[in-house]
C-alpha cells in the first residue's frame, strides 16, 4: 500500500492526500482515488470519477459509467504496471488542470 501511495504522489506534485471515508484519498481539483483499507491481500483503488476522464484508460475496470477500479495483487504486479497507474493519475491531472 505504501508503494502504491508513493506511485500516486510521484505522478504530479500538485496531488495532495487526506483521509476520507476512513480511506487514504488523493486529490487534485477533486477526489482522484481512494485506497480501500479493508483489502488485506491486495491493494484496491477506487477512482471516484475514473469513467469521466477524457482518455482511453483500459487498465481501469468496472461496469459503471463513473466509478472505476484498479487492483494490484503483488509488489511485482505494481512494478510491472506502475506506469499504468501513473498514466491514469496524469490523465486526471491534465483533465482537471
Amino acid at each position: 500500500m505504501r508503494r502504491v501511495r508513493e506511485a500516486i504522489l510521484s505522478a504530479d506534485p500538485r496531488i495532495t492526500e487526506c483521509v476520507k471515508w476512513s480511506s487514504p484519498t488523493f486529490l487534485f481539483n477533486g477526489n482522484i482515488v481512494s485506497i480501500n483499507p479493508m483489502a488485506k491481500k491486495f491493494v484496491s483503488l477506487m477512482f471516484h470519477t475514473g469513467g469521466k476522464i477524457p482518455a482511453s484508460l483500459p487498465q481501469l475496470t468496472g461496469s459503471g459509467e463513473t466509478c472505476k477500479y484498479m487492483r494490484f495483487d503483488t509488489e511485482a504486479d505494481l512494478d510491472a504496471r506502475r506506469g499504468e497507474l501513473v498514466g491514469v493519475i496524469s490523465a486526471w491531472c491534465a483533465w482537471k488542470a
